[in-house]
């Protein structure tokens, strides 16, 4: 799927990571690293043991934190990583929703 952008030239993507990625530092680590970027968004753990989180922000910006989502924190081992691309809701911050 094409990436929708906003008239401001943001992207939004929808991503669910599956592994070892709960437990382990993986949301607190995602926090770190969307603030290093200057991406918003939010990210939390789901029942099934994945992390869902949306991050918005350039496409570079998003891009790169994708990236990052392959490695996660250091104790996680990511298996997956499922990107869904989406309308920018022009988010501010970044948060864990719980």
């Amino acid at each position: 799927m094409q990436n929708p952008s906003s008239p401001q030239g943001k992207v939004r993507a929808h991503v669910f990571i599956s592994g070892t990625v709960q437990g382990v530092g993986y949301r607190y680590y995602t926090v770190n690293q969307a603030n290093k970027l200057g991406i918003s968004g939010w990210v939390r753990n789901l029942p099934d043991n994945r992390v869902e989180a949306v991050f918005e922000g350039t496409e570079t910006q998003v891009k790169a934190m994708i990236q990052w989502c392959y490695q996660g924190s250091p104790a996680s081992v990511v298996k997956q990583v499922v990107i869904d691309y989406e309308q920018p809701e022009e988010i501010e911050g970044f948060d864990i929703k719980r």
